[in-house]
């Protein structure tokens, strides 16, 4: 692995620096080759760093940016008085090529806007998606977007993200994934003219692998590799299932904490079933990857805790590593070539 840096925006989410800080630290200890930017408020981050006892990292660097974007701030609002916050900052990093990639916990709008005007869109693409990566049958992972980036799309567009998924899920599984549309049944006469449209577009594309139409239930169990939505659809599902997993979990826990034996007992006997439970925390796949810029941007949740944060940081290596945004650029110049 050759040496890469990733800027990250340490006052963005809901607790800053108690978080992102400590994550930095981890992830440094985790890949040799890494450097960190740590950009936002020097003084709080020197503190956090102190707490850490790694003042001195030197794969670790600070850049004073003491101001913060509001997470009711809008994207045009953040576009004009943005200059001098952690997150444009750490933006400009990647922006002047001092970074390989940017990492945020902040304001989801406010991110997308100041990336497609920091780092520009690759050519083919109208607009950037937020896809991240969810738990599947056999430990195989699934990958779902647009998250939220964009409530209204056209059938061209989701066209594209169906691309960009394909390749981001493609590096890491080796093999051709398979995409299928989110709608409300597998039968071609289902869902509305937007979906219908994009089916007809990927249907007769030979780059990328569409396998058909997908319902909500089939989102974690079906053979569909990358499931294709708009940002509405897709937040809203994403949300609703990360509530689901914390409700199983926290049920489980409920009714084995006040009996030791129980959980003495559960643990002897379902050691599997729990660690799998585990896997469905929502936090295990904590990173949401802003594709379609020529730069990379993964988004953390703002609500992050120390090892999801910590997750956002490993998506930034691993698309530093497969140089998703390359790849993606030479997909879409095979597509426009196909379609003319």
């Amino acid at each position: 692995m050759t040496r890469l840096t990733i800027a990250l925006d340490a006052m963005g989410g809901d607790f800053g620096p108690q978080v992102t800080v400590p994550a930095s630290v981890q992830a440094l200890s985790r890949f040799a080759d890494l450097n960190v930017i740590l950009v936002g408020d020097e003084h709080h981050i020197k503190a956090s760093l102190n707490q850490l006892n790694a003042q001195h990292h030197s794969r670790l660097s600070i850049v004073h940016a003491p101001d913060e974007i509001p997470n009711d701030m809008r994207p045009s609002t953040a576009l004009r008085r943005s200059h001098g916050t952690s997150m444009r900052v750490a933006l400009e990093k990647v922006a002047s090529g001092e970074a390989d990639a940017c990492v945020s916990a902040g304001n989801t709008g406010a991110l997308m806007a100041l990336s497609k005007y920091l780092l520009k869109l690759l050519p083919g693409i109208d607009r950037p998606a937020l896809v991240t990566a969810l738990p599947g049958a056999n430990y195989q992972r699934k990958w779902l977007l647009d998250l939220g980036a964009n409530v209204a799309c056209d059938a061209d567009t989701l066209f594209q993200f169906a691309v960009m998924g394909a390749v981001l899920a493609e590096a890491e599984l080796g093999h051709t994934p398979r995409i299928g549309l989110l709608n409300i049944g597998e039968e071609a006469i289902k869902g509305n003219d937007l979906v219908r449209r994009c089916a007809d577009l990927l249907q007769h594309s030979e780059s990328v692998r569409y396998t058909g139409y997908v319902e909500g239930d089939q989102i974690y169990t079906g053979e569909t590799d990358v499931i294709v939505c708009d940002g509405f659809v897709g937040n809203v599902a994403l949300k609703t299932s990360e509530g689901v997993a914390r409700l199983i979990i926290d049920k489980v826990k409920a009714h084995l904490h006040p009996h030791p034996i129980k959980r003495w007992i559960a643990k002897w006997l379902f050691s599997d079933l729990l660690n799998q439970l585990q896997q469905l925390k929502p936090d295990q796949y904590n990173g949401a990857s802003l594709l379609g810029l020529r730069g990379i941007v993964v988004k953390s949740h703002g609500r992050a805790d120390i090892a999801a944060y910590e997750n956002a940081i490993f998506e930034a290596v691993h698309e530093v590593e497969r140089q998703i945004p390359t790849k993606i650029s030479d997909r879409l110049e095979a597509v426009l070539l196909e379609r003319h």
